[in-house]
């Protein structure tokens, strides 16, 4: 089968790889249709690098239909089109059962101290091989995959392997109260679906925050109050507490990250670690890897008293620094975590039902043939031709 795969550095590629079989009873294996390109596989493009072998197959946002199933496998049957959330969670274990599959015990990867496996995604997690390929073994054949009706497109549906609901799980650990006020750092894909969530679930006044014209005038299109970073630079907090009465917002969702702008001594260690041999770039990272704390910062400051910040971009450092005095002083609530894709999927499946009420038809800006999956990479990267959101077609 045809697969992207991580060589190195800025450097994916699409290849020929083994097709993948089934190997315990429980399995199915898919044929993927299609399969986004998140901002997180953009960490594995330019930082996590230490953490990947050359010929990891990439990707977490797929769906399909389904060719094989294991023997012991009742829940779907080929030809059944489903989505593929992005953790690798039993659907049975303890933590499965309190809603946190993305600490599933089953699939835990204890000998690194992490959660739950997930697709497409490092050592770290796993290394389970991704999903920007033609086909994709799937364990937890009953439990784990999505099954959707056929006939909408694939648009209507694909977001749910990962987009949508960690932009649920971003507004729920949010808290925002009855029209209330909350601000989303970053209009990337799950900046951009959170803002939606938040003022389709009521939300009062919605303040984006980003410096990509592109996105800026997407969310300003949904209703957001949209304010572009390059404007107003360290006057952003000021002017947040000028539009809420000179408080902040209620609740900041942080959907930025580790690779947030405003921190080049940040930005020059990632680029160093990066650039280590793979063994010794792993033990640094783990040790003393630092992320840019430019966007967390920002949500400590524009968020009010007593507040809470919904944390969704991903960080990775060991030693970063946490401002905590002014997060106690400011009696700041702070939720963060990998998005617990199937804890909210009956959430969100009747609003992709009822119709198109989160735009989710025309959320992708690109959809690409597989074969360019790296041509993606490289302009999403650069934040070029208004890529927001791309979908690989296979």
């Amino acid at each position: 089968m045809r697969a992207l795969t991580w060589h190195g550095k800025r450097d994916v590629r699409v290849d020929t790889v083994p097709d993948p079989r089934i190997t315990e009873p429980t399995d199915i294996v898919v044929r993927v249709t299609s399969s986004g390109i998140c901002g997180s596989d953009l960490h594995l493009y330019e930082v996590l690098g230490p953490y990947l072998d050359p010929g990891d197959i990439l990707g977490h946002e797929p769906m399909g239909i389904v060719e094989e199933v294991g023997s012991e496998v009742t829940a779907v049957a080929p030809g059944d089109r489903v989505v593929i959330p992005f953790n690798v969670s039993c659907g049975t274990c303890w933590m499965c059962g309190q809603g946190l599959h993305s600490q599933c015990e089953t699939t835990q990867v204890r000998e690194r101290g992490m959660g739950a496996a997930l697709f497409g995604y490092t050592k770290l997690y796993g290394q389970v091989p991704g999903g920007q390929a033609e086909l994709l073994r799937v364990p937890f054949g009953n439990t784990l995959p999505v099954k959707v009706p056929h006939g909408p497109p694939d648009d209507r549906f694909v977001y749910l392997s990962d987009v949508l609901p960690t932009a649920w799980q971003a507004v729920a650990y949010a808290d925002i109260p009855p029209g209330g006020s909350v601000t989303v750092l970053g209009l990337g894909p799950i900046g951009d679906m959170a803002a939606r969530i938040a003022l389709h679930q009521g939300a009062g006044r919605v303040i984006g925050v980003d410096l990509v014209p592109e996105r800026l005038a997407r969310a300003r299109a949904r209703g957001v109050h949209a304010l572009n970073l390059t404007e107003y630079g360290k006057d952003l907090g000021d002017e947040i507490r000028r539009l809420t009465d000179g408080r902040g917002t209620d609740a900041v969702i942080e959907a930025v990250g580790m690779e947030a702008h405003g921190a080049t001594g940040a930005k020059a260690a990632q680029q160093l670690v990066g650039r280590l041999p793979g063994g010794l770039g792993e033990k640094v990272m783990g040790r003393a890897g630092m992320d840019s704390m430019a966007a967390f910062n920002t949500a400590v400051d524009v968020v009010r008293r007593g507040g809470t910040i919904s944390l969704s971009g991903v960080y990775g450092g060991a030693i970063d620094p946490v401002p905590m005095l002014t997060l106690f002083d400011k009696q700041i609530q702070l939720r963060m975590g990998q998005a617990n894709v199937r804890r909210w999927v009956d959430d969100i499946l009747p609003l992709l039902d009822e119709g198109d009420v989160l735009g989710v038809d025309d959320f992708a800006t690109h959809r690409l043939p597989l074969e360019q999956a790296p041509d993606a990479y490289r302009t999403f990267q650069a934040k070029q031709d208004g890529m927001v959101k791309t979908l690989l077609t296979i």
